[in-house]
């Protein structure tokens, strides 16, 4: 028996004999998540929480409690993240027995696979994820782009970026990148959101992940007997019975996990930044500044707020931590990404400051494999916001925006700007 095997099922041991005493079904039952947990995911606007950042500072890893008898650690400083992050031989990130469900269940693609499971899968997607690969979607971005920015102007003068821009067009570019039918695309997107949405407890994140993988499942079904164009279609036209159905579903709802919400809501909340600060915004309108400027929003916003759990498959000692076997890691980008060790003004957004390479994308074995096409749309939706709407405005006072709190990616749920000054909106009516 390997060691990740044995972790696996000491901890479905452990929490078999909870839920034996009527306590928990694993963590798809909790309803609620304790509220010391989800100090990661709470922030004062777009920063994370004060506390999390002298947590950080006094206690880089620090225990945070224990569930099920499990300590939970958080992983805060920008060293230690990236050592827990390229250690693949300590931790495991499969959360199947922690969910209570079956361990042979596939579930959110390679984020939740170890190898070498994970080893093949990724190597059955990342050539479809390389620079060449993905150049053939540079003419699909640019032209949903514009064609957001086109409804936005025939929308306005005020309109919410988040329904109008943010979102359609990760979506858009998902759906051509997979190869999803126009009439599978509208059912598919209220699946979204409720991925990341912990306020309802674990129930509804996994009831979520299930359904729409399900629905991916189905559509790779109908893609087996007759291949469509996009990435979907290509890995079966390429590897044909090499890759089996369930192996293909589980990629796609990885991609789709990794590549939509995530990217929706750097763009939401990445103009909001930007146009509390003219000269960055004005900066993402250059093309050979755009790149510094979605690197810096990248790190400074942190969307993706922790990482995916990992779990210690033996005792080990991390920077003077006792870890135990079982143990839970959960690393805060966001906090990681705000360390000293980032340089200077680290709570501040200045696409001038060379700083190391921020931690948006991950780190390590299990960095997103999709980081380039995420780069992609924003350089596209930035460049081309700026463009055509150089004097963009916040159309309501600050206070009034309203963020999605307990959310694994963070966000904000409308944002009303001014596509144009009053007097300019009123001379071209």
């Amino acid at each position: 028996m390997n060691a990740t095997t044995s972790i696996r099922r000491w901890v479905a041991q452990r929490l078999l004999s909870t839920a034996a005493a009527g306590r928990t079904s694993g963590l798809a039952g909790l309803p609620v998540l304790p509220k010391r947990l989800t100090m990661p995911l709470r922030r004062d606007g777009m920063d994370p929480l004060p506390a999390l950042g002298k947590m950080r500072d006094a206690e880089p890893i620090h225990r945070m409690r224990r569930v099920f008898g499990i300590n939970v650690w958080l992983v805060s400083g920008y060293d230690e993240a990236k050592t827990v992050l390229a250690d693949t031989s300590s931790y495991s990130t499969d959360i199947r027995p922690f969910m209570g469900i079956d361990t042979d269940a596939r579930i959110g693609g390679l984020g939740f696979t170890d190898p070498p499971e994970h080893t093949r899968l990724r190597k059955i997607l990342t050539p479809e994820f390389t620079v060449r690969r993905l150049a053939r979607l540079q003419p699909v971005i640019d032209r949903v782009v514009s064609e957001r920015l086109d409804a936005m102007d025939a929308a306005g003068p005020v309109v919410d970026l988040v329904h109008e821009f943010a979102f359609p067009i990760p979506f858009l570019v998902i759906c051509e990148l997979l190869g999803l039918p126009i009439e599978d695309r509208e059912p598919f997107r209220k699946l979204g959101h409720a991925r990341f949405d912990i306020s309802g407890g674990g129930a509804d994140v996994f009831g979520a992940m299930s359904e729409s993988r399900a629905f991916l499942q189905e559509i790779v079904n109908r893609q087996r007997v007759e291949p469509g164009d996009g990435l979907i279609g290509q890995i079966i036209r390429e590897l044909g019975d090499e890759v089996s159905d369930e192996d293909l579903g589980g990629l796609a709802d990885g991609v789709f996990t990794g590549g939509y919400e995530t990217s929706a809501s750097m763009l939401s909340l990445g103009t909001l930044a930007l146009l509390r600060d003219p000269e960055s915004y004005a900066l993402a309108g250059q093309r050979d500044r755009v790149d510094d400027v979605v690197a810096e929003l990248m790190r400074y916003l942190s969307v993706v707020q922790i990482t995916f759990p990992r779990f210690a498959k033996h005792d080990i000692e991390l920077e003077g931590k006792q870890i135990k076997k079982g143990d839970v890691l959960i690393v805060s980008l966001s906090a990681a990404n705000r360390d000293e060790k980032m340089g200077p003004d680290t709570e501040l957004l200045n696409p001038n400051v060379d700083r190391p390479s921020h931690l948006g994308f991950g780190h390590g074995f299990h960095r997103c494999v999709g980081a380039e096409l995420a780069r992609m749309e924003l350089r596209s939706a930035f460049l081309g916001l700026v463009d055509r709407f150089p004097q963009l405005a916040l159309a309501i006072p600050p206070e009034q925006l309203t963020f999605r709190d307990l959310s694994i990616v963070y966000g904000v749920e409308a944002l009303p700007v001014r596509l144009r000054p009053a007097a300019e909106a009123q001379a071209t009516a």
